[in-house]
């Protein structure tokens, strides 16, 4: 029975690859498995880091709105700085630090806020959601914040760009995975993380700064979204009060998906990335085949989270 959960979504994940190598000859296409990956380095990074939050018996659902207001300043940055630093190169790097900084801003006030606060991470998260998508709303007044030509053709290559053949995104998510997975399993923070997600009281008592380890890992988490935006903004050249949405359901999806526990106390980055991949997966199944409408997608993801809680709870 250990095995099965472990394996679970791997064995899930393998019998969906040939499902849907059946249902469409194109879905198993190097093309179109590197697109997956693509699309799936986003949510895949942000669920790395919503693994860490997960485990410590948290939740944050900000971060779609988070990764938006991110987006937005830094696109009205670089605009505003491209003038002043003459390279574009220069303004796209300074753009990139901003966003990792912002993203480990925004965490670390909500990790300060449910520590010292002593508000209930769920209340704090749902009403940063709308702050942050706000925000975005009224610096782009409504409509959609652009970069500048140059600046779009000079971060293009961050999104489109391969090395040996891998687009530079699958890359960054699969290094944030690996020192994700040595954070968690080969230090002594990431058994905190699990000892206050298994029992915060007996953590306290065992002499754990809970408080900091908290903060500590909203922090992580923020970090990641800024990463992740970092990489998602040449994608499209913008930012609109659309972006990152739903963001928060898929990277929560992923994470308990990849047999997390919904309570806290223990989890497998790498069952997150497999988690993120599956649910890539059916998306791409779903746009390749007509089984069921795209419209669908996010409904089958809160299918799926139901089910996975629920088979947890049964498990438990």
């Amino acid at each position: 029975m250990r095995w099965i959960a472990q394996g679970g979504p791997l064995l899930g994940l393998i019998l969906l690859c040939i499902a849907g190598a059946m249902l469409n000859p194109n879905f198993a296409t190097v093309d179109n498995l590197l697109n997956v990956l693509t699309r799936t380095a986003f949510i895949g990074i942000i669920a790395v880091g919503m693994s860490f939050v997960i485990i410590s018996g948290g939740i944050d659902l900000s971060v779609g709105s988070m990764a938006a207001l991110i987006a937005g300043t830094m696109i009205l940055a670089m605009n505003a700085l491209a003038p002043h630093l003459g390279s574009a190169g220069q303004t796209v790097l300074v753009g990139g630090l901003l966003a990792i900084c912002l993203g480990a801003i925004f965490g670390l006030l909500q990790g300060l806020a449910i520590t010292k606060g002593r508000i209930e991470p769920f209340i704090l998260t749902l009403g940063t959601l709308g702050i942050y998508r706000a925000y975005l709303t009224y610096f782009s007044d409504g409509g959609a914040l652009t970069l500048d030509g140059a600046l779009s053709s000079a971060y293009g290559p961050v999104y489109y760009g391969r090395l040996l053949g891998i687009p530079i995104p699958v890359l960054v998510f699969l290094l944030v995975a690996v020192l994700g997975a040595l954070l968690l399993n080969h230090t002594r923070y990431g058994r905190y993380v699990g000892a206050i997600g298994s029992n915060e009281q007996v953590a306290r008592y065992a002499a754990v700064d809970v408080d900091l380890v908290k903060v500590c890992t909203y922090a992580l988490l923020g970090v990641c979204v800024g990463v992740a935006t970092l990489l998602y903004v040449p994608r499209l050249g913008s930012a609109s009060p659309t972006t990152g949405l739903l963001w928060e359901l898929e990277a929560i999806a992923a994470v308990i998906v990849g047999g997390t526990s919904l309570k806290g106390g223990h989890g497998r980055i790498a069952g997150t990335v497999i988690g993120a991949i599956l649910l890539s997966v059916i998306g791409n199944i779903l746009n390749l085949t007509n089984i069921l409408s795209v419209y669908l997608n996010a409904a089958v993801q809160g299918f799926v989270i139901i089910a996975v809680a629920f088979m947890q709870r049964k498990r438990s």
